[in-house]
């Protein structure tokens, strides 16, 4: 199965920031093209963190700059910079998977960072999801909270749900399964649009 191709590799510089250092500025055009042919464009002189997977589920994915989906963090912040829809962010989220698959990453590893984004994509909704990304944003030094035990909790169960049924590639019916487990984890009705 094609995932789609990355335009080569991605050209950036770390910025200084006052407190901890976590942006990069692209120096250069980057672009991951999925299979439908689809662009997704990080422009020169774009700036990512790495934040669409919360930073308390690093301990369980890896940090967006280290591993193979590297190259999919990029092109993935920048995609979902300025969401203005459920369905952009659901697009996006899916373009990630195969971005994932495409920089290398086995099949696991991409569901488990699919659910990660996804998770990222419904902080809002979720309260203590969102108090967990709270307070590492107020005290990043801080060693990790039992909020943070929560989230990371949420995302093994959501995996081991979403992996009840087996591995699958298709990403409809990733999103449909992960959707389902997230909503039965968090008594919050999430789905995507």
């Amino acid at each position: 199965m094609s995932h789609g191709k990355f335009s080569g590799e991605p050209r950036t510089q770390w910025l200084t920031e006052t407190g901890p250092d976590r942006q990069m500025r692209v120096i250069e055009r980057f672009v991951f093209t999925d299979a439908k042919g689809r662009a997704w464009e990080a422009p020169a002189g774009s700036v990512v963190d790495g934040a669409s997977i919360p930073r308390s589920l690093w301990a369980v994915v890896g940090s967006p700059y280290t591993g193979d989906y590297r190259r999919a963090s990029i092109v993935h912040d920048v995609a979902t910079q300025g969401i203005k829809s459920a369905a952009e962010r659901s697009a996006a989220d899916r373009m990630f998977f195969h971005a994932c698959r495409a920089g290398g990453c086995p099949l696991l590893e991409a569901i488990a960072l699919y659910i990660g984004v996804r998770i990222g994509a419904y902080v809002e909704h979720v309260p203590a999801w969102k108090t967990a990304t709270l307070t590492v944003v107020r005290n990043p030094q801080a060693a990790p909270s039992a909020w943070d035990a929560r989230l990371q909790a949420d995302h093994r169960l959501a995996l081991e749900v979403v992996l009840a049924d087996g591995t699958t590639e298709d990403d409809v019916e990733l999103e449909a399964r992960v959707e389902r487990a997230l909503s039965m984890l968090t008594n919050v009705e999430l789905e995507a649009r």
